[in-house]
């Protein structure tokens, strides 16, 4: 729900520590026809969601906007009050996070975005300007230049995709004879079995044994069949993680099956060599990825249902 102008807005203090800038074409991107005196926008907040939005306000474009990234380079509040701010910022309607394709043809990756609004605005605003991002009268993610220096918490690795509109999320029942199965080399795991196996390098909530990466080997099979790469998959089962994780197997399990791509159809060489747009949201609390119309307050429907987390 957008907001009303009052006030000079409380801007948020200076950090002794650099704020990181994102991988190319990745982080904080802000939406066209801002006014920049700075005044009032944040007035109505809460103090922590006013000194956020002041500390992201005064970030430059492409800087890193996952949670720990913001939380380090802040004085004043840990991951778990950054990420339950950025949550209000959503719904105050400041901020939307967006999975968009950026390249051409063959040679295209998915990067994730923050865009970022001084100005509050409604749901309608945001998916008719999200929806104008995917238009090809205007700039947008896949034409635009990469932005500079790295951001790891925030960015999968470039994956080749067929070039073509996603289709919804749909988990698919297989039969024993159609399920996928993992193929290895010679005494080495498959890709999929070692991406599992990585997730408790990457964040020890989600460390597996070597029965659990079995038991959900051919379930992560199926998305490397569907176009993505380990740093995907990586990124998607340990964004938006909740403090504790009481089950890391029934969690990631959980998430290979919500939060599984869509298969992309082949396609022709000539339409592959075609500039392509396509724009996906992002839930703010939990990360999964749908269009924007789908999305209130930046939330899916099972966040929003479940309330704030404080």
């Amino acid at each position: 729900m957008a907001v009303s102008d009052l006030s000079p807005a409380l801007r948020a203090s200076a950090s002794s520590r650099a704020h990181p800038k994102a991988k190319p074409g990745y982080g904080k991107r802000s939406v066209p026809k801002q006014h920049h005196d700075g005044e009032g926008d944040f007035t109505l907040l809460p103090d922590r969601e006013r000194h956020i939005a002041g500390y992201v306000d005064a970030l430059p474009e492409g800087a890193a906007m996952d949670i720990k990234s913001l939380a380090k380079s802040q004085p004043l509040y840990g991951q778990m009050a950054v990420g339950s701010a950025l949550r209000a910022l959503g719904v105050a309607g400041h901020l939307r996070h967006v999975r968009c394709l950026s390249g051409e043809g063959d040679q295209v990756r998915w990067v994730t975005r923050t865009f970022w609004s001084r100005t509050a605005h409604d749901n309608e605003w945001w998916t008719a300007f999200l929806v104008s991002e995917e238009s090809p009268s205007v700039p947008s993610c896949a034409s635009q230049e990469p932005l500079e220096a790295d951001s790891p918490a925030e960015a999968p690795e470039p994956v080749s995709v067929p070039a073509q509109p996603p289709a919804p999320v749909v988990p698919q029942q297989r039969t024993a004879a159609q399920a996928p199965t993992p193929v290895h080399a010679t005494g080495d795991p498959s890709p999929a079995f070692a991406a599992l196996a990585r997730l408790g390098r990457t964040d020890s909530r989600l460390a597996l044994s070597a029965a659990d990466c079995a038991a959900l080997e051919e379930t992560a099979a199926e998305w490397f069949a569907r176009g993505v790469d380990a740093g995907y998959l990586t990124h998607a089962l340990t964004a938006g993680l909740p403090a504790s994780v009481d089950s890391p197997f029934g969690f990631v399990r959980r998430r290979l099956r919500d939060k599984l791509p869509p298969r992309l159809p082949a396609t022709t060489s000539a339409a592959r060599a075609t500039p392509v747009r396509r724009l996906m949201m992002e839930c703010t609390e939990c990360g999964v990825p749908g269009r924007p119309e789908a999305f209130r307050d930046g939330l899916c429907r099972p966040c929003r249902e479940s309330g704030p987390v404080v």
